[in-house]
């Protein structure tokens, strides 16, 4: 699966990166990754070089949307046909990447490894927010989207190009909305989403609900003044 690129935002992933790349080169050799290491102040980067894995490796930290859209310049100039976020926290499981690639080849633009395909959401905070910008995303657009806020999406050629040449997009539930109102196709795969490894995820919950209400805000009203 040369044609793909998956793209491993990491921040301070010292604890997990060996353990995810290592098993990446171990077991699936034949997909193409690229480390993007976001300006970590711990020793992610300097494993990265110790190890010889594909690393770009940024001087300060961007965030997720700039570290991710550096990864998709990369994808776009090597002419990589899909590209896949894939996190440096041991969460996403590289063995769906096939089934998602397949469901790509059906034509979609975009398609999302998804919790709640066929599997209810709970009743927690959490879920709630996800519950809540299902529902926005389905009044704005009219598309069913089951779990908005996975991270493990694949990218066709013509995202690839979106987000590499465009400075108004990051990887986040916003963004696939915006694109779906302009005409992008998007579907969803089942997967199982492993805890994370390591360490501390930055979504406490009070950011987390920031993140939600921010997400929402954008949904339902800047993207009818967002330009592509």
């Amino acid at each position: 699966m040369q044609d793909i690129l998956l793209i491993i935002p990491s921040y301070n992933e010292e604890k997990n990166i060996e353990t995810v790349v290592g098993e990446l080169v171990e077991k699936f050799p034949q997909l193409d990754y690229l480390v993007v290491n976001d300006g970590s102040a711990d020793r992610t980067g300097q494993i990265c070089r110790e190890r010889g894995y594909h690393m770009l490796d940024l001087p300060v930290n961007l965030g997720l949307a700039g570290c991710f859209q550096a990864g998709m310049k990369y994808a776009y100039r090597k002419g990589y046909r899909y590209a896949i976020q894939f996190d440096g926290d041991g969460q996403h499981r590289p063995e769906y990447i096939e089934g998602i690639r397949r469901k790509m080849d059906e034509g979609y633009d975009i398609v999302i490894g998804s919790r709640f395909v066929d599997q209810p959401k709970d009743w927690s905070a959490r879920m709630l927010g996800s519950r809540l910008l299902s529902g926005a995303i389905r009044l704005t657009t009219g598309a069913r989207v089951a779990d908005p806020t996975s991270g493990m999406r694949m990218f066709n050629r013509e995202m690839i190009r979106e987000f590499a040449l465009n400075l108004n997009y990051g990887p986040e539930p916003d963004t696939v909305s915006f694109l779906i109102h302009q005409g992008a196709r998007v579907a969803e795969v089942p997967v199982e989403i492993s805890e994370r490894l390591a360490g501390e995820s930055y979504l406490k919950p009070l950011v987390a609900a920031r993140y939600m209400v921010r997400m929402l805000i954008s949904i339902l009203v800047i993207q009818n003044f967002r330009k592509r």
